[in-house]
């Protein structure tokens, strides 16, 4: 009698423990499924300048590189640019007017047509704004009158 109720018992044991492990036929799970579009929506960057480097990354990165090097012989550098951090007025316009002809950047010197990247002082701002903090430019920021008074030009 003692060998069947310590069988019985070693048996209830068992059950019970492969059952609180996962075995048991009656196991309840919480679904911790994300959705993709919640992870889409997301922000991409913290950052202050987050408008403006999606504005660089659509409109100025192909020729002046995800590095702000830009391509030799091509397209000027902005990252350390001399031409660029001498005057913020000019690159506002620049990126709302475009520009043409010869340019000097860092002692190099640059042929060629730039055409207006954006529509809106508030781009011209973002993306301005970007351009001069970025890639160890301490630029400095433009304002949106600043940015509105190049548009009226």
């Amino acid at each position: 009698m003692k060998k069947n109720i310590l069988f019985f018992a070693s048996a209830l044991a068992f059950t019970v423990l492969v059952g609180a492990c996962g075995g048991g036929a009656t196991e309840t799970t919480q679904d911790t499924t994300v959705k993709v579009e919640e992870v889409v929506a997301a922000p991409a960057s913290a950052s202050p300048y987050a408008a403006g480097e999606k504005i660089y990354k659509e409109k100025c990165q192909v020729c002046h590189q995800e590095t702000g090097l830009g391509i030799a012989g091509a397209f000027p550098p902005l990252a350390g640019s001399d031409y660029l951090l001498a005057d913020k007025n000019r690159a506002l316009h620049q990126v709302i007017k475009g520009s043409q002809g010869d340019i000097v950047v860092n002692g190099q010197k640059f042929s060629g047509v730039m055409p207006p990247q954006v529509t809106t002082a508030e781009d011209a701002q973002a993306v301005v704004n970007y351009v001069l903090n970025t890639w160890g430019n301490a630029g400095g920021e433009v304002t949106l009158e600043d940015a509105q008074k190049a548009m009226a030009m």
